[in-house]
């Protein structure tokens, strides 16, 4: 498949490639870091050299790894990754927000989302405002909460 798989628009960040790119023609890392800087001419992270980036395997379904870079295998069938710590930590950067809201939702017990959701929203509004908090959560909630 050249384009993205259907379910990427809705489960993906905004600026993920997966948005636009179909499996293997881009990497996957574990986590957002400087190596992987937002790129505002491509609407993707990206590796020094060019090479698209997804930065929230749990998000896009795919395990860590250099699929476009290396020319990895894609894995026909493989268990969605669980967010890693790093992902639960609040991100310093809004372009990050919606992929900390999806890691803090998904970790989150049935019981228990409803309190995630306001712990979430206030630490969100504290680091971003809670224009930015608001509008990502609307963003997120939407499809988290049907995926249940």
């Amino acid at each position: 498949m050249s384009g993205p798989l259907p379910q990427w628009c809705e489960q993906t960040c905004v600026v993920c490639p997966a948005q636009q790119l179909g499996p293997g023609q881009f990497d996957v890392i574990d986590r957002p870091g400087p190596e992987f800087a937002y790129r505002p001419d491509l609407g993707w992270r990206a590796t020094a050299d060019g090479v698209a980036v997804c930065v929230h395997p749990f998000r896009v379904g795919l395990p860590a790894g250099r699929y476009a870079s290396d020319g990895e295998l894609v894995p026909d069938q493989a268990p969605r990754p669980a967010p890693t710590a790093a992902a639960l930590e609040l991100p310093a950067d809004v372009v990050d927000l919606e992929g900390w809201l999806v890691a803090v939702l998904r970790q989150a017990p049935a019981e228990g989302i409803f309190a995630a959701v306001a712990r979430a929203e206030r630490l969100a509004a504290e680091r971003f405002g809670a224009k930015e908090a608001v509008t990502a959560l609307r963003r997120v909630l939407s499809v988290e909460l049907a995926n249940r």
